[in-house]
């Protein structure tokens, strides 16, 4: 039992240390040593909108005023709005634009996000596919700052900067801490290559490049990427490009949503196989650091906390690691008790951690009880 609890801890350990700290390290360290910059430029492509929307009445309107707000001629773009099963206003208001861009399409039966784009895609006309979602604000530059990047003949999609605002209560500043984080792996990553996924608020495509998704896919912000990077072209994060939403307040209202996207991660494993495979996926070693990793990270503290309470009397050094996650614990505990203690930054990065992580094992478990995913 010594010897398994010895490989446990030491192989949980080493895994959670590359995925959290090492992976993100090499990353900054390769594109300070070898950056790959894009070679962006002044370039005005023909652009086609795509916006796939289920009940979106509170947001169409403002949307629509933001895409048309934005700073590129506006005889270039045209616009897609799929609306999927929608039972409240959306389709009338979205009607009722006289804006002659604009195409809507109305499917009465709800078949979810991914039947929607393929559908608005094969309508569409431009040479570059702008995607975003109904409820981002996307900032007035965003479409010229993401074709700049398209510019460049390697470059086969573009992914924009997500900011959050309004971030009042303390498990809110942990999960913008979170993201904070995230984009700095994602712009390193961008820099040294290639990155593995998008913000599905905001990003851009060559539209020769797009092939329809799957059936009921839930991550199509990173099955379309790892797609472009397969057919040998770069995925990239522009930082200038932005769009801006609100995060979740409290966990609750965090985790129905969290659940369904870190559950598309297993279901895209399930629909693209060969992300697995270092011989068929260019970017492996990233998307199994960045992404699969991340998924076993739950299971892995688990392991962690067990084999280093089993050998705790063994060395100092297997008890300094028990009790460092039983502080943890045990802060996240106290953060929830007293919620003013939640605006500390150590008390409200651990609670982030916490929920994310408890977040990612449920999410295996609502994957295997159903596999079909919600469709939004």
């Amino acid at each position: 039992m010594t010897h398994i609890a010895w490989w446990a801890c030491w192989a949980s350990a080493f895994l959670l240390v590359h995925m959290f700290a090492g992976y993100p390290l090499l990353m900054w360290l390769w594109a300070r040593v070898r950056p790959r910059p894009v070679v962006r430029k002044a370039w005005l492509p023909t652009v086609s909108i795509v916006v796939a929307v289920h009940d979106g009445e509170r947001y169409i309107r403002t949307k629509l005023a933001n895409l048309q707000g934005l700073d590129y001629p506006p005889e270039l773009i045209d616009i897609v709005f799929a609306c999927d099963g929608c039972h409240d206003n959306t389709v009338t208001i979205a009607r009722r634009s006289t804006d002659a861009r604009l195409t809507v399409l109305d499917f009465p039966n709800r078949r979810g996000k991914a039947a929607c784009v393929n559908d608005a895609v094969a309508l569409t006309r431009g040479e570059v596919l702008l995607m975003t979602d109904i409820r981002q604000r996307l900032s007035p530059s965003a479409l010229k700052e993401l074709v700049a990047s398209l510019a460049d003949p390697d470059v086969g999609a573009v992914g924009g900067e997500l900011h959050m605002e309004n971030v009042r209560t303390g498990f809110a500043q942990g999960v913008d801490f979170y993201w904070r984080y995230e984009k700095l792996i994602r712009h390193a990553e961008s820099l040294t290559g290639s990155t593995i996924g998008v913000s599905g608020a905001l990003y851009a495509m060559r539209r020769s490049l797009f092939k329809p998704l799957p059936a009921g896919t839930v991550l199509d912000d990173v099955l379309i990427p790892m797609r472009v990077a397969a057919q040998g072209k770069r995925v990239v994060f522009e930082p200038k490009a932005m769009a801006w939403d609100q995060p979740s307040q409290e966990p609750e209202a965090e985790r129905r949503r969290k659940i369904r996207t870190l559950a598309g991660n297993f279901q895209l494993i399930q629909l693209a196989p060969w992300l697995l495979s270092p011989w068929r996926n260019p970017l492996w070693f990233r998307f199994v650091s960045h992404k699969v990793l991340r998924l076993l990270a739950p299971w892995l503290i688990v392991a962690l906390t067990l084999s280093s309470g089993f050998l705790f009397n063994r060395h100092p050094m297997y008890a300094l690691a028990f009790c460092a996650l039983g502080g943890g614990a045990l802060l996240v505990g106290a953060a929830r008790v007293r919620p003013g203690l939640g605006r500390w930054m150590p008390a409200r990065i651990a609670v982030a951690f916490f929920y994310l992580n408890l977040f990612a094992a449920q999410a295996l478990l609502a994957f295997a009880r159903n596999r079909r995913l919600h469709l939004w």
